[in-house]
């Protein structure tokens, strides 16, 4: 009984007593009816909190994998960074590397020896089903972090048998790790890559690297659960399954629809670059831009990307002006040529396509998003790459008559003059509507400069990977985003003969010779130089691509969202959000 009514009742009695203690008896007593108070205890059920859920579109088809070793995309590195964090951080705004699962790390004197400092006690987590739970070993302890797993997941990935198509990077610049992935040694344990303890792993390199600390946190170098992965398989990243360890955790991947990212509640809150999330889920969909769009119009999205149909409506709108933001992004929107496929085996015919598309005229009329026309493919703003002011006239730039002498002198070798005689020619973008919009008027600037018909193809983002990997077409769409802040990651990551993102089935050795060079240069202006005779190989003299511009981010976002815009090609880090309401 609450403590206050008992002591009202015995108020209430003693006083009853004392009443008729002191009132003579009647002959005929009246009885006294006493009304007791009805005492009603009121409940206040409070408030509820609401839930803070943020609603995000990744963008059409389904994300191709979470698989560290395995991905390549934005999507799905998207996903990774929010379930495991490296051994550093990149800052999202400032593209300067941090402390992530590092605490430290210490440089040998000849440049070449990293070790790294892990934080302890982290552990591995997963969703069960009702809530986020520490990952348990065989005896029943919690499983934590470690060196291992950052060994193991580095190995692995650069173990040839698992085909990770980003152990090229590791591969560049770790002692053995070529060799390795190649399989011509079989050991990992001669590798450069050592564990020292349960919280210390060791980098060897072949050459000393300066910017190594932004390669150690990569997403292909991540802590991966062994025991998860020998136990399942391929399938260790489905619903369920997935350990990570990261500041959200997945809850539910419904394939081609969405997936759903909740808070780890065991991540610490003292690693400012890695904060607490606040935001206690994420919902990420899988919709082309104006459903997207008209999703975010309705209420149902809480940040979206601008349709280029939707740009000039927008930037007039009073309401939907003051929630959009134009953001520059380090990243490159260009065309490749499968230069075995005809009429692009001839590099005078590549630079005249290049050179009949009028960029200028692509960003102001199409995109309208503050894009950069490029006249190369490194992005401005990189260490160590080529600028517009120290190199203006660097590249290709819109040149509609040599474009047609090119071509002439092309189809008059080869093709007897006459255009007819060209072989059929196909440019395939994956099925978005800004890439098919960008398409369609490049396909009618061919049309007007060279006289040639181009047919437009278009396939699922997961498919048209694929696609690129093993039966590139004639002419093809992608864009690159800075993995690290340097030109290397542009040039010699994407373009270098053995790359596996070089999807051209091109290669120069002098290209190569450069962009080798350039890395180990310790003069930022002398390698600038090196990156710049680099570009004029792969742009100008074998035109193997189409540059077409520098990438800025055109989105809209609700205003109780308070957010960072990343400059790092559209990765997010949602664990420095928050919903303000």
């Amino acid at each position: 009984m609450n403590r206050s009514r008992a002591w009202w009742w015995l108020s209430l009695v003693a006083l009853v007593g004392l009443v008729l203690s002191a009132c003579a008896p009647a002959a005929t007593p009246t009885p006294q009816v006493i009304e007791k108070e009805k005492v009603v205890e009121k409940v206040v059920t409070p408030t509820p909190v609401p839930r803070k859920v943020l609603r995000l579109n990744l963008g059409p088809g389904d994300v191709p994998t979470l698989d560290p070793s395995l991905a390549t995309d934005t999507s799905s590195i998207q996903i990774i960074e929010l379930a495991f964090v490296g051994l550093t951080r990149q800052n999202e705004e400032t593209a300067a590397v941090e402390p992530g699962m590092a605490e430290r790390w210490e440089v040998s004197p000849d440049g070449k020896v990293w070790t790294f400092y892990l934080r302890k006690g982290i552990p591995w987590v997963r969703w069960n089903g009702q809530e986020v739970e520490q990952v348990k070993d065989e005896k029943g302890d919690v499983r934590y972090v470690t060196a291992h797993d950052f060994w193991y997941g580095a190995i692995r990935t650069l173990k040839p048998e698992t085909g990770g198509e980003y152990a090229y990077v590791p591969a560049f610049f770790i002692e053995g790790a070529a060799e390795f992935n190649e399989g011509t040694i079989t050991e990992p344990e001669k590798v450069g890559i050592k564990v020292i303890d349960d919280y210390t792993i060791q980098f060897t390199l072949k050459e000393p690297v300066g910017f190594f600390a932004n390669i150690a946190g990569l997403w292909m170098l991540r802590a991966q659960p062994q025991w998860l992965i020998e136990e399942k398989g391929d399938r260790w990243t489905e619903t369920g399954a997935y350990h990570s360890y990261g500041p959200y955790v997945m809850k539910e991947w419904v394939h081609d629809s969405h997936i759903v990212m909740v808070a780890n509640p065991f991540w610490p809150d003292n690693i400012p670059s890695v904060p607490k999330p606040k935001i206690e889920e994420i919902v990420f969909r899988m919709l082309d831009e104006s459903p997207a769009f008209a999703e975010y119009e309705a209420g149902n999205l809480d940040v979206a990307g601008v349709p280029l149909a939707e740009i000039d409506r927008v930037k007039a709108d009073p309401k939907l002006s003051q929630e959009l933001k134009i953001a520059p992004i380090l990243c490159t929107y260009y065309y490749g040529f499968n230069v075995t496929k005809p009429p692009f085996d001839d590099a005078r015919m590549r630079l005249a396509f290049s050179l009949a598309v009028d960029r200028k005229a692509i960003v102001e009329n199409v995109t309208k998003g503050g894009q950069e026309p490029a006249q190369w493919f490194s992005r401005p703003g990189l260490q160590a790459a080529p600028t517009l002011q120290t190199h203006p006239n660097l590249g290709v730039k819109y040149d509609p008559e040599r474009a047609k002498q090119l071509f002439q002198e092309v189809l008059n070798e080869k093709y007897g003059g006459d255009v007819k005689n060209l072989p059929p020619i196909t440019l395939m973008v994956n099925q978005v509507e800004g890439h098919i919009k960008i398409a369609e008027a490049i396909q009618q600037m061919w049309k007007e400069v060279l006289g040639v018909d181009v047919k437009l193809e278009t396939q699922e983002w997961k498919v048209y990977l694929k696609t690129l990997q093993t039966d590139p077409p004639q002419i093809w769409r992608l864009g690159w985003c800075q993995d690290y802040p340097h030109a290397s990651n542009f040039l010699k990551d994407v373009f270098y003969s053995t790359s596996d993102n070089n999807h051209t089935k091109w290669g120069n050795p002098e290209f190569d010779r450069l962009v080798d060079q350039a890395l180990r240069e310790t003069d930022e202006n002398k390698a600038r130089e090196l990156y710049a005779q680099a570009e004029d190989i792969l742009v100008a003299k074998d035109a193997a691509i189409i540059p077409i511009y520098w990438y800025t981010r055109v989105t809209v976002t609700k205003p109780y969202v308070k957010r960072t815009f990343s400059v790092l090609g559209g990765l997010e880090h949602i664990e420095k959000w928050d919903i303000q309401q």
